[in-house]
């Protein structure tokens, strides 16, 4: 199902090399939503639902400094029809070029400020999409170069869910935020200029669920099957959930990992043991993959196999630190087999005896 443009608006910001200075250079009145760039919102779209490293949070009580009016403030007046899309778009930008002046970053780009549907669900984006070089060869080739926007660097963007804002403002997950690079804050400008503040951790609350789960199937002494087929119910479900942008809901949860041999529903449980968790939440789909899989990189070597296989056909010895693995899987077995036989091969050939 593709989503439903209402109102699509474009302006470019760059740094003067000399100065530093940030330049916005606003675009066009109205933009035609035809084919290319119903496309490309789409692609957008896709993208940002894509990102695993997202944060979820609430627009700030905090008032604004100076004069110059809030993001909260641009958007409810365009919201409320006082204002046009175009003159809230032209607002943001200069509200994010405020923002750059502050910090020494290259984050600049084309910020994109889109309003959309899309499955019943209202929402507004905002995104820095950088500028990348790209090279193309003529039919004498002639090599030329050109420029394009890098939708897969997408790094700085954020989505208001506004159905979400307007039913329940003072929730604390309404707006969804990609987090910053590891090791870098640059996202800690953007979300000052939304006036954003980080609220639910998607993280901490899928872990917690993992654990509830765990917990769950321990204390009902499922058997070994039972608790792998739980596991990958709620594998199953989180990515569902995650591909159609919806929330993990913790009755939902129960009814799906539902076990014949279970003297209680999860529900019910999480209830009962006071797990710090929301009714329904954004999880973070890369702590749940973890629930059925063992997986790790290091030195050169990279192995990951299913949970049920742990202790039997994948043996772990804390004595000596080492990891027997039986019932080799075909594929490697066929590549270790022609390596001896390569190995073999290649051996040098022992000089005979001299009498």
């Amino acid at each position: 199902m593709s989503l439903i443009i209402s109102n699509i608006a474009l302006h470019f910001l760059s740094k003067k090399e000399e100065t530093g200075e940030v330049v916005l250079r606003v675009g066009p009145e109205s933009i035609d939503v035809e084919g290319k760039i119903q496309n490309f919102v789409d692609a957008l779209h896709a993208i940002y639902n894509a990102k695993g490293n997202k944060a979820y949070g609430t627009f700030s009580t905090m008032p604004a400094e100076g004069e110059q009016a809030r993001f909260i403030d641009i958007m409810e007046s365009y919201l409320s029809d006082v204002q046009s899309f175009y003159l809230f778009s032209t607002q943001a930008a200069n509200l994010l070029k405020n923002e750059l002046d502050k910090y020494d970053l290259a984050e600049t780009g084309y910020l994109i400020v889109c309003h959309y549907e899309y499955m019943g669900g209202r929402y507004l984006l905002a995104a820095i999409i950088p500028v990348s070089e790209h090279y193309s060869v003529d039919g004498e080739l002639n090599i030329s170069a050109d420029q394009h926007l890098d939708t897969s660097k997408l790094q700085l963007a954020a989505r208001i869910d506004l159905f979400d804002y307007r039913e329940n403002p003072q929730g604390n997950r309404y707006i969804s935020f990609i987090k910053g690079r590891a090791g870098r804050k640059v996202s800690d400008f953007f979300l000052d200029f939304l006036g954003c503040e980080e609220g639910i951790n998607a993280k901490e609350q899928t872990q917690t669920l993992v654990q509830a789960v765990e917990d769950y199937v321990a204390v009902n002494q499922l058997d070994a099957s039972e608790k792998q087929n739980a596991r990958k119910e709620l594998l199953s479900y989180c990515k569902e959930q995650k591909e159609s942008s919806q929330d993990v809901s913790i009755q939902e949860l129960g009814k799906v990992i539902a076990q014949e041999g279970a003297e209680q529903d999860f529900y019910e449980f999480c209830q009962e043991q006071s797990y710090p968790l929301e009714e329904s939440f954004p999880h973070d789909q890369a702590v749940v993959n973890k629930v059925t899989k063992y997986s790790g990189y290091g030195n050169g070597i990279s192995i990951s196999f299913e949970r049920s296989h742990f202790g039997e056909d994948v043996v772990y010895n804390q004595a000596n630190d080492s990891l027997t693995i039986y019932k080799v899987p075909p594929n490697l077995k066929d590549q270790l087999l022609a390596l001896l036989e390569n190995a073999q091969e290649s051996a040098p050939m022992a000089a005979p005896d001299s009498e």
